[in-house]
């Protein structure tokens, strides 16, 4: 992606930064200080890459294991990621329950298998959502996902149903 397209996009969300609008308490917190946690971390030095979307996705993954702490996870690209951000989380195929679970929106499969085994704790993350937009929209307005944001590089979808149903664009 073009330094040119990346400012456009940045631009078009800025009123959607830190959280703004957000009138939930717990979502807010998620976004301020998950999603656009701008502090430097223990391990921000040692998690470089030199493509910055990898980068920038793998340092908010880093955030989403400190935060959710998930004791298994499906193997990813973004393992060392996930590692940094909780050092007991095992990475298996085979796992019981969705903690905490990342995929791509082409992967029907991966994303049909996994929500039988989801529950209200599972949050979902699903890459390239503008890749096909049609299968996102289907996500969010799936009466098994709660709370949805859409963060253009990713979406990530909670699956609490006793929380109020919101989907949210937010500038990351």
């Amino acid at each position: 992606m073009n330094q040119i397209k990346r400012i456009f996009i940045w631009l078009r969300r800025i009123h959607r930064s830190y959280g703004f609008g957000i009138q939930s308490p717990t979502d807010y917190s998620f976004v301020r200080y998950v999603i656009n946690e701008h502090w430097p971390y223990y391990a921000y030095d040692s998690l470089t890459d030199d493509d910055w979307l990898v980068q920038k996705l793998g340092r908010m993954y880093f955030r989403l294991a400190n935060w959710r702490r998930p004791q298994q996870m499906l193997p990813d690209g973004y393992i060392k990621y996930w590692e940094a951000g909780c050092h007991s989380t095992r990475f298996t195929a085979d796992i019981e329950r969705v903690e905490l679970a990342r995929l791509d929106i082409e992967d029907v499969n991966l994303y049909e298998l996994l929500l039988p085994k989801c529950n209200e704790q599972s949050v979902m993350v699903v890459e390239n959502i503008y890749a096909n937009w049609a299968r996102w929209q289907d996500i969010v307005r799936d009466d098994r996902a709660g709370t949805t944001f859409d963060l253009y590089y990713c979406g990530i979808v909670f699956f609490d149903k006793n929380r109020y149903n919101n989907h949210y664009t937010i500038n990351f």
